[in-house]
């Protein structure tokens, strides 16, 4: 059985993520996303839509999450999707989860959607995110 790789431009999309993140700097990340780009939350059931809202999501997600490390990466057979597995503490509660990524052909992120365990970690994310960005989702109608 062979490896699946990525598709050229995503994989140049999902090293300057990779490198944005180890530099805990994602001011360039509005380049890498669709404008359509959606979020899905691993506490809300609706997804947030649009790349100024992810942006302000995943910069405040940078921010919660202590001792964050990627441990493996798997990607699909067309090379438009991969799947990051990483573990975190929030809050004094250690966590593990994916990041899974959509990209279009462009190498554009169309779709992250976050998975995470166990429940003490998932409830630790949502209290500060929700303390983070619950102003902000507010004033743009998103979804709490």
């Amino acid at each position: 059985m062979s490896t699946p790789t990525l598709h050229p431009q995503a994989a140049n999309t999902l090293q300057r993520w990779h490198g944005m993140v180890a530099n805990a700097d994602l001011g360039a990340l509005p380049e890498l996303l669709s404008a359509d780009v959606v979020f899905r939350s691993p506490m809300a059931h609706t997804p947030y839509p649009g790349a100024p809202v992810v942006a302000m999501i995943l910069n405040t997600v940078l921010q919660v999450f202590e001792d964050f490390h990627y441990h493996r990466e798997l990607a699909t057979a067309d090379g438009l999707n991969v799947v990051l597995e990483f573990s975190a503490t929030v809050a004094g509660k250690s966590l593990k989860g994916i990041d899974m990524i959509r990209f279009d052909e462009q190498g554009k992120i169309v779709e992250f959607e976050v998975m995470v365990r166990p429940l003490s970690g998932l409830q630790a994310l949502g209290a500060q995110m929700g303390k983070r960005l619950a102003p902000y989702l507010a004033a743009t109608g998103a979804p709490l």
